[in-house]
């Protein structure tokens, strides 16, 4: 019995001799939030366009809910949920007839009102989109991305342009779509909307995946080895040690007093992920090739198989 949304093994995406992804590999299961991190130009978005059937890969398999999105057809598709970085939907269109339009697209559609109420556009239904915030639009692109009741939803960086309220209504929505059923490939640059919503975490930087794993003990013990602070004759000092409490109290003996400025830091998923992709970029500056570089080719080609 199938039991993984999405299959990848050892993805590639080239660009002349560059390599946007380079190997890149990891199954995401039935049901499942995942959460794929990475700065601009690590080859996350390249990665999630091949999934989504966007963007040809230049090697390596790729299966998503039993298809190669390089050859799916229209059946496919309509199983698929895609919330987009932007989109240009039409501008004299109301929210309503919007919505109403799309759902008419997909076979197993869910109410348009229900929708409108659960994006908290009600008091926008009759409204153009044209007239609508910034933030708002964003909800009518998630609204979209919901309303044909996806099996699988991608969600690219969906809270952009929200503010913190939002965010959390947005997070509500979320968790109802995961006690549905519904698999979610989501990408963020808010390190907290992953650990909130996310089953397991991904982390991608120069093309290649970094480390993945449940967002509990994300990268590993070592990883996680708390961070000791505190200032020593004018001077900042860190020590990282599995028994902070008791480095603590040497310290202190050895001082004769308090340190100053203490501080211990247990490393939160944000810190991990900083470390990962500082690590990788710098590998990749050995290497004569940036992020900048592999952001400015994706950009260039931006739009590729659609």
């Amino acid at each position: 019995m199938q039991t993984h949304a999405v299959r990848v093994r050892d993805l590639r995406k080239t660009y002349g001799d560059r390599a946007v992804v380079d190997g890149v590999s990891f199954d995401i299961e039935q049901g499942e939030t995942f959460a794929l991190l990475g700065p601009n130009g690590a080859g996350k978005s390249t990665t999630v366009e091949i999934l989504e059937g966007y963007r040809r890969r230049s090697g390596g398999e790729v299966e998503v809910l039993g298809a190669d999105p390089g050859t799916a057809g229209l059946d496919w598709k309509s199983r698929l949920g895609i919330v987009l970085q932007s989109t240009s939907q039409s501008g004299l269109a109301t929210v309503r007839e919007l919505l109403r339009q799309f759902a008419g697209f997909y076979p197993d559609a869910r109410d348009v009102e229900e929708v409108i109420a659960a994006v908290g556009l009600e008091p926008q239904a009759k409204t153009r989109i044209s007239r609508l915030s910034g933030g708002q639009q964003r909800r009518v692109d998630v609204a979209l991305g919901i309303i044909g009741r996806p099996e699988l939803l991608f969600l690219d960086e969906p809270t952009t342009g929200f503010d913190p309220h939002a965010r959390r209504e947005f997070w509500d929505l979320i968790r109802i779509l995961q006690t549905e059923g519904t698999t979610i490939l989501l990408t963020t640059h808010y390190l907290d909307e992953a650990a909130q919503l996310a089953d397991r975490v991904a982390v991608i930087a120069a093309g290649r995946m970094q480390a993945i794993g449940p967002v509990a003990g994300f990268g590993g013990s070592e990883a996680r080895v708390p961070l000791v602070r505190w200032t020593e004759d004018g001077v900042s000092r860190e020590q990282r040690t599995d028994d902070p409490f008791g480095f603590v109290t040497t310290l202190g003996a050895r001082l004769g007093r308090a340190p100053a400025d203490l501080e211990i830091v247990r490393p939160s998923l944000e810190d991990i992920y900083l470390r990962l992709v500082a690590e990788a970029e710098a590998e990749a500056e050995e290497h004569g090739l940036t992020s900048a570089d592999l952001a400015d080719e994706a950009a260039d080609t931006t739009g590729a198989g659609r």
